[in-house]
């Protein structure tokens, strides 16, 4: 009865063949070192899918050749950036900031008038117009307009902020709705 040796056995045999090859195709003899042995762990963990008898060396070249190809189509994708410019420019905000910033208008605009804080309400969080809104506060439309330009300009100078700067980016809707930078407005 002949037992077949196990291809694992052979392996370290054909390191200098697939060494030349992976020299051949990266042209760096660090990055050549690196595909061999990522080939060698590659056929050592897949070694079922082996069939005994059969050309093992060409099996190996095919992993190193898999291997190398695949690599080159993934870094195709990356950006270099060896000086970590690029790295350092992203970021993301932290959840915790919309929170903060939220609180911040909330203490804001509970210092405004009860006139200011109503216009900003009708106008800004709810939607209407400036004529609706003066119908429902049964003021003239140009009071209700008054007033909602001074309340925000008074609530940007609580928040401390200057003309155009958006201290609360995209974290709450009506928020911005009410400091006039989005929702519908009625000129």
């Amino acid at each position: 009865m002949t037992t077949l040796a196990d291809p694992r056995d052979e392996l370290a045999g054909h390191i200098p063949a697939l060494r030349a090859f992976a020299i051949s195709l990266t042209r760096n003899v660090s990055e050549a070192d690196d595909l061999v042995q990522e080939t060698i762990l590659k056929a050592w963990s897949n070694i079922e899918k082996f069939t005994v008898g059969t050309d093992l060396r060409a099996w190996l070249f095919t992993i190193l050749r898999n291997t190398f190809f695949s690599s080159k189509r993934k870094t195709k994708r990356e950006v270099a950036d060896p000086e970590g410019i690029h790295a350092g420019s992203l970021s993301e905000k932290p959840a915790h900031d919309g929170r903060l910033a939220f609180a911040d208008f909330q203490r804001a605009f509970d210092q405004l008038s009860a006139e200011h804080r109503e216009v900003l309400i009708l106008v800004g969080a709810n939607g209407y117009s400036y004529e609706e809104a003066a119908g429902m506060m049964g003021v003239a439309v140009g009071t209700a307009k008054s007033r909602a330009n001074r309340a925000r300009a008074r609530l940007c100078d609580l928040l401390g902020m200057e003309e155009g700067e958006d201290i609360l980016g995209e974290e709450t809707g009506a928020t911005l709705a009410v400091l006039g930078r989005s929702g519908p407005q009625a000129a």
